[in-house]
């Protein structure tokens, strides 16, 4: 079961019903969702995929998705599954436009990390990013992610893949 975790500023804990449409406007922002997977999809596929969320995701407890707060409002997604790409467990991060830059997405990042080590007992962290996508790169390099090799894909594009280690100042996420 997907715990709830805060951070100093956010809360992440499991999607309610009741917050599809946020998620479908998050990933429906091409500015969110063209570093997503393979870019924007249609708002029927994100639906669907909102939808897996509670009937695959959840039901099954597949692996560890949530919804991210800010002062009760849905600012991001965040999970944290294991994938055959780069043989562990991968963090995923989305935060809606109106919160970059202002360092909640290291806030987020660090929180999946610190929660894959401490609860998942995790001793390696993936996280793969588009070539392209500078603030994600600069912002994982900040937190001690380091870069393991390349992924040509088949459109041609390149797919950086990281990998961060616990450190012994890494500090579990307040549950609760």
């Amino acid at each position: 079961m997907t715990p709830t975790l805060r951070t100093e500023r956010l809360l992440l804990e499991p999607y309610a019903p009741e917050d599809e449409e946020g998620f479908v406007a998050l990933f429906q922002d091409t500015r969110v969702s063209r570093w997503m997977g393979d870019g924007p999809d249609s708002e029927a596929a994100d639906r669907a995929v909102f939808g897996r969320i509670f009937t695959e995701v959840y039901a099954q407890d597949l692996f560890d998705v949530w919804a991210v707060r800010r002062d009760g409002l849905l600012v991001g997604h965040a999970e944290i599954k294991p994938t055959d790409t780069v043989g562990g467990h991968e963090i995923i991060y989305a935060l809606a436009p109106d919160a970059w830059g202002s360092g909640l997405g290291t806030e987020l990042a660090e929180a999946v990390v610190a929660h894959g080590f401490a609860a998942l007992g995790l001793t390696e962290v993936y996280a793969t990013v588009a070539a392209p996508n500078e603030a994600s790169l600069t912002l994982l390099g900040k937190i001690g992610f380091e870069q393991v090799r390349d992924v040509e894909e088949d459109d041609g594009s390149t797919t950086r893949v990281l990998a961060r280690r616990p450190a012994a100042t890494d500090e579990s996420p307040l549950a609760g």
